[in-house]
């Protein structure tokens, strides 16, 4: 039988699922303000840039990485989990390299932020959403630093366990944010 201890949730994973609720009631309301605002008219149509496709794809596969790190710390493969983790940092700063020659892009062919107020949408959501990687890939160099650092190492996994959950998160938020423009631009 389990002890109650081991029953309750851990405080850090308790206030990264309270920061989740948040983030999702967030984007909630600005994908559901985009689509009311799109429905009044003066809307800029535009194609989605190729590098948002890529980023797509670089931040499904950092996803994978960081699950298969996740279990490799679990199983104690610590130089496996070494090369995970690190490559799942070098995804993420892929992914947002990619994002941030997209928005060059867009921004070559006259969506602004001050512009239309389609672009200003597309730019604040696709922005915010860049804001919430940024912390992801902090994250994912902190562990990447703890794994590599020399000192004596605390075997807990609940730092990589939250830090993958959050990178998940950031991951199938990235991927409605671009179904839902694909489908609604």
């Amino acid at each position: 039988m389990m002890s109650d201890q081991r029953k309750k949730l851990h405080p850090h994973k308790f206030t990264l699922w309270i920061g989740l609720g948040s983030i999702i009631m967030m984007f909630a309301g600005l994908t559901s303000a985009y689509i009311v605002k799109r429905n009044q008219g003066n809307w800029l149509e535009f194609f989605i840039p190729v590098e948002f496709y890529y980023s797509t794809a670089v931040i499904l596969a950092s996803s994978l990485t960081v699950h298969m790190a996740l279990k490799a710390f679990k199983d104690r493969e610590i130089p496996k989990y070494r090369r995970l983790i690190t490559l799942t940092a070098v995804l993420g700063v892929t992914f947002m390299l990619l994002q941030w020659v997209g928005f060059l892009e867009l921004y070559d062919k006259g969506i602004k932020l001050e512009g239309n107020v389609s672009g200003s949408f597309l730019f604040v959501i696709t922005g915010l959403h860049m804001v919430h990687v940024l912390g992801g890939v902090v994250a994912l160099l902190v562990m990447f630093f703890r794994a590599h650092r020399k000192s004596k190492r605390v075997y807990s996994s609940v730092g990589i366990e939250v830090m993958s959950t959050y990178w998940h998160f950031v991951d199938i938020l990235w991927i409605y944010l671009f179904v839902f423009f694909l489908w609604i631009q």
